[in-house]
């Protein structure tokens, strides 16, 4: 049993002869004459896609990106103790990374759009996530080198891998002078090299390629230890940055519901939201379409986020409607007039399509038990003292049935669903027949 799993799992089925492998991996090593020009070219692709926001662009600059070359030479030289061709695979990378930082930086240097967008800004900060992405991504590339049917993955991997974007990232930090971005996107870039690269190895040793020249066994281990160390020092940046990450999405969503049951469920349209989570204290900054707070409130509202466990976070309340003015009308002249309006529509219809959910029918269904002289009922929410500061909404239940309830069975209705529907206000009434 066990010996048919070995054989079901064996990597030396289908392998391709082992020197027509390594002569394939030498031949792309080199970047000299149509693969620079390519390297280039797909470096501007790359960059036009991050600055126009464009997913599909980006993926289709991977797919031509002649980077995984000299990377995976790397991993193979280790493997085989072949100094040569480490020297050279290294040599070759480190051209083509020069080449296409040069180009990314002149690029968005010229380009007259310096907006940082969400596929640049995905590129700065480097985490566990995407070293195991490189590391798996790197394991399936070697693997699909060394058979005699290549089949698909090469494709994937170029994409999975991502080696092209933190390069224009990097070249994007250069340009408009961020060297935060710059340095976490050249890391991101390198942890994809090396884990590409360690991933190779691995792969070559497990294997079995013959080395090149008679290595010691002190050589082998010196060799061992360094990539282990490597290894370590790759991992526990990015341990921390994926910490962080994941601190800050926790924290994200804690806010996300604080500004879902203390605005949104009592029918607050907020039409601006920024949260500062790199100050001290942190800060979440909104306002709201037609409501505004007096101090108490505002006050009452900060002790509450630590109700939701938001810890040193200040809540501020945007009131002064010239400066919502002004923020509307800097989107508008910033370009982002209809995303924005868009934004606001979205809001706006999500808040009125959840204050009007109601299940009539079950809820009908519960109180009939209770009363059953309901026949049938309505209910929706309902705005009452509009355009005022005062403004709210709360729901109104209106019921069919041929006598009206009496004032105690009212008040009981009224309670009750209070406590169903968690409001604090409900009105009750009869439907009036002609």
């Amino acid at each position: 049993m066990i010996y048919r799993i070995l054989k079901f799992t064996d990597l030396h089925s289908g392998e391709e002869d082992k020197q027509k492998v390594l002569e394939n991996v030498k031949s792309n090593i080199s970047f000299r004459g149509s693969n620079l020009w390519i390297l280039a070219c797909a470096i501007v692709v790359a960059s036009i896609g991050l600055n126009v926001n464009s997913t599909a662009v980006i993926i289709g600059a991977m797919l031509i990106s002649p980077l995984m070359g000299p990377i995976i030479g790397a991993g193979f030289g280790l493997g085989i103790y072949d100094s040569e061709l480490v020297k050279k695979a290294l040599k070759n990378l480190f051209i083509a990374t020069i080449v296409s930082l040069v180009v990314s930086t002149t690029y968005f240097y010229l380009s007259p759009f310096k907006e940082t967008q969400s596929e640049l800004l995905a590129r700065t900060s480097p985490n566990i996530y995407d070293l195991l992405i490189a590391f798996f991504g790197g394991l399936v590339g070697v693997i699909a080198i060394t058979r005699v049917e290549k089949g698909n993955p090469i494709p994937g991997v170029a994409i999975a891998t991502a080696l092209m974007p933190p390069l224009c990232t990097a070249g994007y930090g250069l340009a408009i002078g961020n060297l935060k971005f710059f340095f976490g996107a050249l890391f991101l870039y390198t942890i994809n090299c090396v884990f590409i690269c360690i991933s190779t190895f691995l792969i070559v040793k497990y294997l079995k390629y013959p080395a090149v020249k008679q290595v010691d066994s002190k050589r082998q281990k010196q060799i061992k230890y360094g990539m282990t160390a490597l290894t370590l020092v790759m991992m526990i940046p990015s341990v921390f940055f994926a910490y962080k990450l994941f601190d800050e999405k926790k924290n994200k969503q804690k806010i996300d519901l604080f500004i879902e049951k203390e605005f949104v469920k009592k029918g607050f349209t907020v039409v601006y939201k920024k949260i500062n989570a790199n100050s001290n204290p942190k800060n979440i900054e909104l306002a709201f379409l037609r409501h505004n707070f007096n101090p108490t409130e505002i006050k009452s509202l900060n002790k509450s986020l630590a109700d939701y466990q938001i810890e040193n976070t200040v809540l501020t309340i945007q009131q002064d409607t010239t400066d919502i003015k002004k923020y509307i009308l800097d989107q508008i002249n910033s370009g982002k007039s209809n995303l924005y309006a868009k934004d606001i529509a979205i809001t706006q219809l999500k808040n009125e399509i959840a204050s009007n959910k109601y299940n009539n029918k079950a809820l009908l269904g519960e109180i009939k038990i209770i009363f059953p002289e309901i026949e049938n009922i309505s209910i929706s929410n309902h705005s009452f003292n509009k355009n005022t500061d005062s403004s709210n909404v709360h729901p109104v239940l209106i019921y069919e049935s041929k006598a009206a309830l009496s004032d105690p069975s009212k008040q009981k209705l009224k309670m009750w669903l209070q406590k169903r529907l968690s409001k604090e206000k409900i009105e009750v009434y009869k439907q009036e027949t002609n």
